[in-house]
């Protein structure tokens, strides 16, 4: 009787020490792995941060595109004329028209990747696209986060509504009233700066803010002056009665922040376009037809030299030559 009870405290005895092993082991095996995490953790946040402290770019350069053989290219789809989609699938407009020509002198394919105004910052900044061609009007916020290149067209805000009650000054609009705007446009930020008591009803998509303008839900649609020109004139009904509203700003190409290779080739193709008047065909092509020849020269830009640098630069050039004329009368 007392073997068999000392036999059992051994045993009892050998087990707790066993079991207190095994404890031991699984505890240490559970801080190694937690150390190993925590490592983990530490080696990816010491990565990122090294990333961040490096520069990391997001964009390609002129030569990581010609060498991948196709650029990514950001454009609307549903802006006719500007940017759309057709009845076959393919991608038209005045931009595209541009993004071809692009595509063609770089020698590469175009991949059309469809943007909404609010989206064309952010595609840029992440790396989606290589450039953005989506009736991008240049201000001093965006050329923050992106970097522009020249010019080729000139807009300005405009303001369209029913002709049973046109709207021809902001003032008309009453305290109950809305208007409405597209996320990200220029005509968004113009109004919440300069006309903050006015409401606005803000939609991501034209196709969205078109459909709820004409359901009548805003007393007005406030965007750039070629698109709601291009609007009233399509749909019988809508008149714009504020042809241009703020300052006359321009429409450019833009890169991601840096990206000085491929903004330097942009700003000299767009120079050697000019030359050739590629963007009074580009109209003729994609524009007269909406707003007819009476607009073209409001609205295109060669060269990258807006009116007054246009001006400028054929005055400089008609003074040199009466010097050299001048000059030769003397001798």
């Amino acid at each position: 009787m007392k073997k068999n009870l000392l036999t059992k405290l051994l045993a009892t005895t050998l087990t707790l020490v066993l079991g207190a092993g095994v404890l031991t082991g699984c505890g240490q095996a559970a801080a190694q792995g937690g150390d190993q995490a925590v490592q983990s953790e530490s080696a990816q946040a010491d990565a990122t941060q090294a990333q961040a402290d490096a520069g990391d770019k997001v964009y390609r350069t002129l030569d990581e595109i010609k060498e991948s053989g196709k650029i990514n290219i950001g454009v609307f789809s549903d802006k006719n004329p500007f940017g759309y989609v057709d009845e076959n699938g393919e991608y038209q407009g005045y931009d595209v028209y541009l993004a071809e020509r692009i595509g063609k002198d770089l020698g590469v394919e175009i991949n059309y990747v469809s943007t909404e105004a609010a989206s064309r910052v952010e595609y840029l900044e992440t790396g989606k696209v290589d450039i953005v061609l989506a009736n991008f009007t240049v201000t001093e916020e965006r050329a923050q986060k992106v970097d522009f290149a020249l010019p080729y067209m000139n807009v300005a805000l405009g303001v369209v509504s029913p002709e049973g009650k046109v709207i021809e000054d902001l003032s008309q609009i009453a305290a109950d009233d809305q208007v409405i705007v597209i996320s990200g446009t220029t005509a968004e930020t113009y109004l919440e700066k300069n006309y903050p008591d006015i409401k606005l009803q803000k939609f991501d998509t034209y196709a969205t803010a078109k459909t709820s303008f004409e359901n009548g839900t805003g007393v007005a649609w406030a965007n750039d002056n070629t698109e709601v020109i291009a609007y009233a004139i399509e749909n019988p009904g809508y008149v714009v009665g504020i042809p241009s509203l703020g300052s006359q700003d321009t429409i450019a190409p833009a890169v991601s922040k840096g990206n000085s290779s491929l903004l330097d080739w942009l700003n000299n193709e767009i120079v050697s376009l000019g030359e050739e008047k590629f963007f009074h065909a580009d109209y003729e092509a994609t524009l007269i037809d909406t707003y007819g020849a009476d607009y073209e020269e409001t609205l295109v830009v060669e060269g990258g030299k807006v009116a007054d640098e246009a001006a400028e630069a054929a005055s400089s050039e008609d003074s040199a030559e009466a010097a050299t004329e001048a000059t030769s009368d003397a001798e």
